[in-house]
């Protein structure tokens, strides 16, 4: 099992960055593939990105492509969500994801361990 637990979230003014960190616990972090998600009020939780257990493949939503940066190490069992160019419609609770039997997926219901989620509120 692990244990996900998300940090870095806030306010911030449309333009700016905010980097969200995921500590995870255990020995076996670098066996799960992992993922951020987010959701808005009203909305589904949709998916922001993920990286596989090497880091080699990162796909990530069209909608944050260019502008967000998934990273993770290893070593310190810590995956980072880098944000910048923010918009208001990046407003959500982000939740980072993982699991280690998928080895890549969009979808929320494929992964096990989740975080309790960090508000990020983006001004205009």
């Amino acid at each position: 099992q692990v244990q996900l637990v998300e940090s870095g979230g806030g306010l911030v003014q449309a333009g700016g960055s905010l980097r969200l960190s995921c500590a995870a616990s255990g020995r076996t972090f670098s066996s799960y593939t992992m993922a951020w998600f987010r959701q808005a009020p009203g909305k589904e939780r949709e998916f922001v990105a993920a990286m596989s257990r090497s880091g080699g493949n990162t796909p990530y939503a069209d909608s944050v492509k260019g502008r967000f940066t998934i990273s993770r190490d290893n070593a310190k069992n810590t995956v980072v969500l880098q944000m910048n160019s923010l918009r208001p419609e990046d407003t959500a609770v982000y939740y980072c994801a993982a699991d280690r039997y998928v080895i890549m997926s969009t979808t929320p219901s494929n992964y096990n361990y989740w975080g309790q989620g960090t508000q990020v509120t983006v001004s205009s």
